[in-house]
Order: structure tokens, then C-alpha cells, then sequence
């Protein structure tokens, strides 16, 4: 129904605002557009005459005159997409409290949603009216076979034209809603729901728009809108309506047409499939070690983190393992690049160092203030205690968390009243080296926003520090070289996160030349599927839990992304040796994590700490691992029906290399407390060729494996086209326990297990 003038109208306000014989000639008027508008409206929606089709040649969209959803018909396989007896208005805006005199008289004060009640196109042109309020929306078409935008491109508002009210606020905008049916799955970060057949995808087409989807009984209400803090006029988004191998070719025309990261270029770069060696104190004089050991995995990638040759994040100053500054970066990237690998660059990009110029020893005016305060009393330099107007209950104890940013000073706290008075208490002027200074009564300031990891302090994305720091990681990437980036701490932003940490990213992104070949982060909304190819790595397990995180954390994660089209890295592992604390990074464990990794074309990422790698004793049989399977997954070795296999959580896999040279995939399980449960003893159990093998090692050195088996039973290996020598001992063997080493043993799978647990080592 058509959003008439004349019920907005207080007619107790045009009385007594205006003379009577005005008001007379202003109430026939209204009268008569109201009855206008009234005869051309569509009372009854059941014929559907008045229907707005849109559509393009693979969808038709059809939305009634009433603003409602009523058809989204995907024309090559003749199906539905909308749930059926969901009548959801396709626009609606959002007031955080009614604004309009007469509306909020009636409503409570709390968010309320008007939703449209109104559409016809003229031309590629869609008007929107709305109940109860008098706005009018112009929502831009752009058809194309590949997809349809949408963009707002005018809000008018009709009672305005009169001058009788004031133009309300809106405070949020929903220009695309639709009541999707689910298929089997659901792409929460892309916002794409698609089965064997078809994919439905409403995604934006600029960073300011608010993607979302709420879930429901049998269907997504799948939404793009805005929020008028962010942007509200020229925002847009597009939906999508294709087959599920056709999606990713409809996105990257879009990406190219409105100009985006081209995100499924990205995915189809061979350089998406490389894992990678993320260098730990990396300098210009040790870049060749690590070089050797990253070939030695079969590694195509090395990543240097920007921790590695600056001082403080912020303005990056070279440290002393980089006197030549740039020069020293280039001869470590030049040798990456002539090793045959891309070099990385894993940076943080929306905060400073504590020690940086940014925060010290004037902090900058850009910095992120979370709380702002109002001094009660004034304080003089040698000041304890703040007292404030507000109260700061809330306000972070988290040591090194708590700072203060009065003007140009850094104050830490030690606690903080709730009741009146309110007051900062065990206060510390001048931290970090600022200029201690006094403060009149009233002075505003504010709760600095301190990292969590706190040695940083975050940028105010509303400022224009971001671009600022964002041209100067820009340079370094140039000059260096580098073709990936990890965008670390990229939840590290201001609200809201749905805009900001993804605007933030881009704005990195775009002072990137070339464009990445790949890239990462540590968090993720809706516009970076275009910036960031491939999902997060993980903070560090240890060894010792590393199976079963890998399998609550990266392996979920992988199974959840695929469904936007995605992979994620399985990493990042760290390199242990084995000491007094840990049993160190084992090659099941790698086997495990490559596996899953492989399960869905995912790759890893290994921390390269030269220390550790060359003190641990299995570190040759560790880099194996990772080698073979990088080459496997790369070539596409495993069949779908093997990837199914490894996505089985609790099943383990062994990569062999088998007699001919080839690479075959095995099931094997742990023998539990062999040797008599030594802990310096790992054995696993599987079948290969139709026989019982054992692949076994000693976890951090070398002695001698004495099994209760005859000699005549068994066949020992290096490798398994090379037998070994097996030394006999009474009516048992004795064999060599180091590296990995394979016995087969004509025994059945029971009998070689209770002869592993009761082996001895001698």
C-alpha cells in the first residue's frame, strides 16, 4: 500500500502553525494527493498486475507492489529459490528510536524497523515507500547475464515538499532482502547458499555495504544494507543466481566491473595451493639456512615477518641485524626469489608498537580512544588521582592495558571507582616517556585502546593514520619484492567490525603493488573474501595436544569455509625439539596435519626457528613429511574419495613412498605404550601391499629396538624399495631405532602390536 501524505499529517500542529484559510487550502490539497495517490495504488496484490519483475538470463526476480519477495526462479533448471509462504518486504530502514513527532508519541523508544510497503520501477529504477514514514527510496538497477546490482542511489522524503515536518533520521537501510531456501550449504562469509545445482549469492559490491544472513526454519533471510555512520548513498550490492560451477566466473566479473580485489583470480593462481615457511629471526647472513631447510619440505613459499627487521610497528625502523636497511631486506628476498620460492610479508598494519613514534614520546591524536572521560577537578603535574563526570566501570584492569591519553599524556591506572565520586586511583603520569602536564576542570580525554597483546595500541580507523601507515608498508612491500601478505591483528579495529576490518584491509591492499598473488588474515567480514584468498592460520599448539586441535580447530574451520568457495592454512606450526617440557614436533604429527590439511586443499605453514630445527634429531624425516605431502596435494594426487577419507577426524594417514617410486596413501593407527610405553618410542601399524608394516622411531636420538619376532617373519626398510639388515638374537631381532625406519611382519595385525608394546629398548 502507497505510503499516503496525509496520514503523516498532525492536524492539532497545522492548526494552530499556520492561519485558518491557509490551513483550509493545505488540507483540500493533501486531500486531493492523497486520493491521487490512492486511486493509482494496487489494493490487492493477488493478481499480481502491479509486480516488479527483474531479470537477466539465468533469474528472474519478482517482488510485488506491496515490497514483498515473491519469486526467484532460476530459468535453466525451472527452480524456485525463495521459501515458499515467507512474505518478507525486500527494503526496509531502521531508526534506533522512532524520530518523527507523531510515530515516537506513539511507539517506545527502542530500534524500530519500518519496512516497505511500496515499489514500482521506472525504468532501472526502483521507488520505494515505506509504512508509517514518508521517505521515498531510489534504488539503481544494473542488469547484466552475470548478476544484478542494486544501489541506492536517493532517499527523498515525500512530506517535506509541503513544509510541514522535518526530514527524519535513518539510521540503518535494507535494500536487498530475500527469504532464500536452503540447499545443503550455506557460505556465511561470501553470503552464498548452493547445492550441486544452484547457488544463490547476495554480496557487496563496495566495502560499505552490510552483508548478512539470518538463519531460520529451512531458509537463510539473506540481507545487504547499510548503516548511515558508515555510508549511506551510493552503496550497493548484487545478487546472483548461477549454477554452483559458474558462481566463482559470475563473482570475478563482478569484481572486474566494479573494480574489486580480485579475489577468484587469486583463488585460481597456482600460488594458492603453496604452503609456507614462516622465517623466525630471519637476517641476511642466515637467509641460506633457511633456505636449505624450507627446500627441504618442498616449501614454494617464505614468509618474513616485518618483526624481523624493524624496531617498532608504525613507522618500521630498521634494527641492528638490517644496518643497511632496504638493501638487507632485498638480499634476503632476492635470495628467496633465486631458491625458486615467493617471498612473503606478514605484517601488522592497524596499530603501533608502544615503543613507536606514533605513541612516544607524543602520542598521536589518531590513536583509538574506546571511553571518553570529563574531568571533575582539575589536576595539577604531581596528580594520583583522575577525577571524572562519568563512570568508568567497564574500563580495562588488564595489566599494561590500563592507560589513560590526557592531551598529549600517556597516565596508567591502578583501579577506578564506580560510585560517586568517580575517580582513576594509583595513577602514574608520563607513562611511555610523555610530557607529565596539568589540566583544567572539564578537560575531555579518553581510555586508550591498548592491544590485548599489549605492546600495541590501535589506530582510529576514522582517521587517516591507516592510509598513512598503509603507504608506507606499501613501499617496503615494492621495494622488497614481496607477492604475499598475511594481514595479522586484523581484528584490531574500531567498531563497526563489519566495515572496518575489512576497509582496513583494503586500504592496505590498495598500496600494495603488485597485487599479492595470495593472501591471509587473522579475522575476516564480508568484503575481504575479494582481499583475502585464502582463510587464517592458527596461533601455535603444542606438540603435544596438536592432533586433536588440529582437528577441533583447522580441520572445522576448513570443512565450514569450503562452503565459501575457500581454503584455509593449517598451520601456524611451530617447530619444537623435544627437551624436559615437551616431546617436541613429531612426524605423525605432520603427517595428521598435512592430511587434513589435504582433505580440503588446504596448505600449512611451518614457523622455521633454525635453533630448533637444528638440534632436533627427526628434523630430516619432519621435512620429509612435509614434502611429500606438498607434493601430492599440488599435483593433485588424491582422489576425491581419499580427500572424503581424511576429513574422517580420528583416522590416521601415512604418505608413502612405495616400491616403484610412486606415492600411495595408507590408513595406520598408534601402537599404544610400545616398548613397554617408552616414551622415546613412536610406532604406527597399516597395511600396504596386502602386509602388516610397522613405520617406527626414536623421538629425539638413537639406540636399539629388541622385538620378540623371528627373523625369518620379517623384512626391514629404509626406504621401501631398499631392505635392510636385520640382526638376530636368540629367537627375537634386534633392530635399529633412530630415524624412520618400516619393518614388515609376516604376523597378523594383533600379534605384531602386542610384539611392538613388549619390545625393549635396549
Amino acid at each position: 500500500m502507497i505510503a499516503y501524505p496525509i496520514k503523516f499529517i498532525s492536524i492539532s500542529y497545522i492548526r494552530y502553525t499556520i492561519p485558518m484559510k491557509a490551513f483550509t487550502k493545505y488540507l483540500f490539497s493533501a486531500l486531493f494527493v492523497s486520493l491521487f495517490f490512492y486511486s493509482c495504488s494496487d489494493k490487492s496484490n493477488t493478481a499480481g498486475k502491479n509486480n516488479v519483475v527483474i531479470e537477466n538470463a539465468e533469474f528472474r526476480l519478482i517482488i510485488g507492489s506491496d515490497a514483498k519477495a515473491v519469486s526467484l526462479f532460476y530459468k535453466p533448471t525451472g527452480q524456485e529459490c525463495l521459501q515458499k509462504g515467507i512474505h518478507t518486504p525486500v527494503f526496509s530502514l531502521t531508526q534506533y528510536r522512532p524520530y518523527d513527532n507523531e510515530i515516537f508519541l506513539t511507539y517506545p523508544a527502542k530500534t524500530k524497523i519500518f519496512y516497505a510497503d511500496t515499489v514500482y520501477r521506472v525504468g532501472n529504477d526502483l521507488i520505494v515507500g515505506f509504512e508509517l514514514e514518508a521517505h521515498r527510496a531510489t534504488i539503481g538497477l544494473t542488469i547484466t547475464d552475470n548478476y544484478i546490482g542494486f544501489t541506492l542511489n536517493n532517499i527523498d522524503y515525500d512530506i517535506s515538499k509541503v513544509g510541514i515536518k522535518r526530514r527524519t533520521e535513518i539510521d540503518e537501510f535494507t535494500m536487498l532482502q530475500l527469504p532464500v531456501r536452503d540447499r545443503g550449504n550455506f557460505g556465511e562469509w561470501l553470503n552464498v547458499s548452493w547445492d550441486k545445482d544452484v547457488a544463490v549469492n547476495i554480496l557487496g559490491t563496495d566495502p560499505y555495504a552490510k552483508i548478512d544472513a539470518v538463519r531460520n526454519d529451512g531458509y537463510h533471510l539473506m540481507q545487504a544494507g547499510m548503516e548511515t555512520k558508515v555510508k549511506l548513498m551510493g552503496v550497493g550490492c548484487a545478487l546472483i543466481v548461477t549454477s554452483k560451477d559458474k558462481l566463482l566466473d559470475r563473482v570475478d566479473q563482478l569484481e572486474q566491473d566494479y573494480h574489486l580485489p580480485r579475489g577468484v583470480q587469486s583463488r585460481r593462481n597456482e600460488a594458492y595451493k603453496y604452503s609456507y615457511y614462516e622465517l623466525q629471526g630471519v637476517t641476511p647472513q642466515n637467509i641460506d639456512e633457511n633456505i636449505a631447510f624450507a627446500k627441504q619440505a618442498g616449501f614454494r613459499m617464505m614468509v618474513v615477518n616485518y618483526l624481523d627487521f624493524a624496531t617498532s610497528m608504525g613507522h618500521f625502523p630498521w634494527n641492528s641485524n638490517f644496518p643497511n636497511g632496504m638493501a638487507d631486506l632485498q638480499t634476503v628476498t632476492r635470495k628467496i626469489k633465486e631458491a625458486g620460492m615467493i617471498p612473503g610479508f606478514h605484517i601488522h598494519y592497524s596499530k603501533a608498537s608502544k615503543n613507536d613514534s606514533y605513541v612516544t614520546p607524543v602520542p598521536d591524536s589518531r590513536l583509538n580512544l574506546v571511553r571518553i572521560f570529563t574531568l571533575s577537578a582539575a589536576i595539577a603535574a604531581n596528580s594520583t588521582i583522575i577525577s571524572v563526570e562519568e563512570n568508568p566501570e567497564g574500563c580495562t584492569l588488564e595489566n599494561e592495558r590500563r592507560f589513560l591519553k590526557i592531551g598529549n599524556e600517556l597516565v596508567t591506572y591502578e583501579q577506578y571507582t564506580t560510585m560517586p565520586p568517580y575517580q582513576f586511583t594509583g595513577c602514574k603520569r608520563g607513562a611511555l616517556s610523555t610530557k607529565i602536564s596539568e589540566f583544567e576542570k572539564g578537560f575531555k580525554f579518553g581510555l586508550l585502546d591498548v592491544d590485548t597483546w599489549p605492546i600495541f595500541v590501535r589506530f582510529d580507523q576514522y582517521t587517516s593514520i591507516q592510509q598513512e601507515v598503509a603507504e608506507r608498508l606499501g613501499r617496503i612491500y615494492a621495494d622488497a619484492g614481496f607477492r604475499f601478505v598475511y594481514f595479522d591483528g586484523a581484528e584490531d579495529v574500531n567498531l563497526p567490525y563489519w566495515f572496518t576490518v575489512s576497509k582496513s584491509q583494503e586500504i592496505v591492499y590498495n598500496c600494495l603493488n603488485p597485487k599479492p598473488l595470495v593472501s591471509e588474515g587473522a579475522i575476516k567480514s564480508h568484503f575481504g573474501w575479494h582481499i583475502l584468498s585464502r582463510g587464517n592460520a592458527f596461533d601455535v599448539f603444542a606438540p603435544e595436544v596438536i592432533k586433536q586441535a588440529t582437528a577441533k580447530y583447522q580441520a572445522s574451520e576448513a570443512k565450514y569455509i569450503a562452503q565459501d568457495f575457500t581454503s584455509i592454512n593449517f598451520g601456524w606450526i611451530g617447530y619444537r625439539t623435544p627437551d624436559s617440557t615437551t616431546i617436541g614436533i613429531q612426524p605423525d604429527m605432520l603427517e595428521y596435519i598435512c592430511s587434513r590439511g589435504a582433505a580440503w586443499d588446504c596448505p600449512i605453514s611451518l614457523q622455521g626457528n633454525l635453533d630448533q630445527l637444528k638440534s632436533h634429531h627427526r628434523t630430516a624425516d619432519n621435512l620429509e613429511v612435509i614434502r611429500r605431502w606438498e607434493e601430492a596435494r599440488i599435483n593433485n594426487f588424491f582422489s576425491a574419495e581419499q580427500k572424503k577419507m581424511m576429513q574422517y577426524f580420528y583416522q590416521e594417514h601415512i604418505l608413502l613412498i612405495n616400491e616403484t617410486g610412486g606415492f600411495e596413501l595408507c590408513p595406520y593407527q598408534q601402537i599404544q605404550y610400545a616398548a613397554k610405553g617408552n616414551p622415546e618410542v613412536r610406532a604406527f601399524i597399516f597395511q600396504h601391499s596386502g602386509k602388516t608394516y610397522v613405520v617406527y622411531w626414536h623421538n629425539s636420538g638413537e639406540g636399539k629396538l629388541k622385538i620378540n619376532v623371528t627373523v625369518e617373519k620379517v623384512h626391514l626398510f629404509m626406504k621401501l624399495d631398499t631392505e635392510i639388515k636385520v640382526e638376530k638374537d636368540g629367537v627375537g631381532i634386534i633392530v635399529p631405532l633412530g630415524e624412520r625406519r618400516y619393518l614388515q611382519v609376516d604376523l597378523p595385525f594383533d600379534k605384531v602390536i602386542v610384539a611392538f608394546k613388549e619390545a625393549v629398548l635396549l
